[in-house]
């Protein structure tokens, strides 16, 4: 995680910490292990949540991105 940026880039640290919690619950959820299980003891699709967290990490990786972008004077470092 990078650090806290002031003024526009707020909104991007801020989304990027709700973002990275988000990851962090798709991690927990541990959706191989549920695969094993009979299909009548799941509280979730397992394809659906590797799915979320596929999407969420891309997301990640695009708020990072935006975030290096805005960084004056930082860009080819």
């Amino acid at each position: 995680m990078s650090a806290a940026p002031s003024g526009d880039g707020d909104f991007l640290y801020e989304l990027e910490v709700e973002v990275e919690a988000e990851v962090t619950l798709a991690e927990a959820s541990r959706p191989e292990e549920v695969a094993g299980m009979p299909v009548t003891e799941w509280l979730f699709d397992p394809t659906d949540a590797e799915r979320e967290e596929i999407g969420l990490r891309g997301l990640l990786d695009a708020v990072e991105a935006l975030e290096d972008d805005s960084r004056p004077g930082e860009h080819g470092a």
